[in-house]
């Protein structure tokens, strides 16, 4: 038997195949939540991205605020500290939440947690001020990339915002993507990545938007991060 389908316990094949090793090993899990683990992973580039993320987020009081999937690093804890509201956090993997839940306990009472399959979220129609994607789309594969943008789309509310900061578009100038061993090695590591490099993320965000009979206000408000590597992305409903 393969090893990854011993990770499978209800999520979706396509992570346990390909990130079990990064997600729901607890060995693994322990190791890449690190904070120099992190900052390596993204080249140096964590706190600043983490500081754009933060400045995009919804402050006006009572606002709800969702996380789509947990994510290693502070991010978390920083809305928390960041907002006086409360913060709901859904992810498949349990070894995640438990990770979440050790992390947000000095707070437990605004941070919200729920193990949900992000393609399929149980909240209602409408129920979040904002929702906060963060490093999350490339790592899957693109029918459940627009199962997921749907499911934004139907939860966040007129009037609220879709925050995403991701890979930017396939980066053909970046030193980086112009080594070819370093693309060979990221595309193994990252198989999804190459597709979602190609994709247009607001056209897909914008037709499951106008699906839910909503529409995105205007052009995304958009900041590029190491030499348009990354991007950090807010889009108005």
């Amino acid at each position: 038997m393969p090893l990854y389908k011993k990770f499978l316990d209800g999520v979706p094949e396509y992570l346990a195949r390909y990130y079990w090793w990064a997600y729901l090993w607890r060995w693994g899990i322990w190791f890449f939540d690190h904070q120099p683990v992190i900052n390596a992973i993204l080249f140096g580039q964590y706190e600043r991205l983490l500081k754009h993320t933060l400045a995009q987020v919804d402050t006006r009081p009572e606002a709800r605020l969702l996380q789509l999937t947990c994510v290693y690093g502070k991010l978390t804890p920083s809305l928390l500290s960041g907002t006086g509201n409360e913060i709901h956090l859904c992810d498949i993997a349990t070894g995640q939440l438990q990770l979440a839940r050790h992390k947000t306990q000095h707070d437990a009472g605004r941070c919200h947690l729920a193990r949900m399959n992000a393609e399929s979220l149980g909240y209602r129609d409408n129920a979040f001020d904002q929702v906060i994607v963060f490093f999350l789309f490339h790592e899957m594969p693109a029918e459940a990339r627009r199962k997921t943008y749907a499911e934004i789309a139907r939860v966040v509310r007129p009037g609220g915002s879709v925050l995403i900061t991701e890979y930017a578009a396939t980066p053909q100038r970046h030193w980086l993507y112009r080594l070819a061993p370093f693309r060979w090695l990221l595309g193994r590591l990252e198989p999804f990545l190459p597709g979602f490099w190609c994709e247009d993320v607001s056209a897909g965000l914008s037709v499951a938007i106008k699906e839910n009979g909503k529409t995105l206000i205007g052009e995304p408000g958009v900041e590029y991060c190491f030499a348009g590597f990354y991007r950090i992305m807010r889009y108005s409903v």
